[in-house]
């Protein structure tokens, strides 16, 4: 699996800082297990007739996807991590996936309407983040699942391990920083929770269009 490794377009971090789904580190490991176990559960509770994975950086989620038959594409912003993406699905036989390069903040219903939109590790990437949930709001069918570091407990742990220490263990690219009341309190403004996962060291929700 090809990771972006801090790869930046237009001076915005792309994709993952590194490839964190196949670290053998066992720490790594056993985070991304939470979090990974706690977005399935998300997907089989909604029941998608289909997925647009917005913000698919390497396409990592859409191609788990497709392995189980599911009707799922990806987007993002960035054309180089597209490409990548791409390159990962013909690497496992999944060529046929639509990867399209597309900005959150241009988001048509008429083109990227899905059953379940999937936005996970993006927000907190975005300048503007609630036009972003205006134009996800938009796109929505039924449910919208959405993740964000969880602060302070995201900088905390970096600290622990090392990392970033010149910026107070942000991670490069991260500018907007929600505890977990807040971003329940500022997604409940577009979309009905319906449930909230806390896969240390994340906040995930499970929401539902009002429309």
């Amino acid at each position: 699996m090809k990771a972006a490794n801090g790869l930046k377009e237009d001076g915005i971090v792309a994709g993952n800082n590194y490839n964190k789904y196949g670290s053998r580190n066992p720490v790594v490991k056993t985070i991304m297990a939470g979090f990974s176990h706690a977005l399935m559960q998300l997907v089989d509770k909604s029941s998608p007739k289909s997925i647009h994975d917005v913000g698919c950086g390497e396409g990592f989620w859409v191609l788990e996807w497709a392995r189980q038959g599911r009707n799922v594409r990806g987007t993002d912003f960035s054309s180089a991590v597209i490409d990548l993406a791409k390159k990962n699905a013909i690497e496992h036989g999944l060529e046929e996936i639509l990867f399209e390069t597309r900005s959150i903040y241009d988001l048509d219903p008429s083109r990227d309407s899905a059953d379940l939109i999937v936005c996970i590790e993006v927000l907190e990437h975005l300048h503007d983040p609630e036009t972003a949930l205006e134009r996800l709001q938009s796109v929505v069918d039924r449910h919208l699942i959405v993740s964000v570091p969880h602060e302070p407990v995201w900088r905390l742990l970096n600290i622990v391990r090392g990392k970033y220490l010149d910026s107070m263990g942000n991670t490069p690219g991260h500018v907007q920083h929600w505890s977990r009341g807040g971003f329940v309190q500022m997604i409940s403004k577009y979309f009905e929770v319906v449930e909230v996962k806390k896969p240390l060291p994340w906040t995930m929700l499970l929401c539902q269009s009002r429309v």
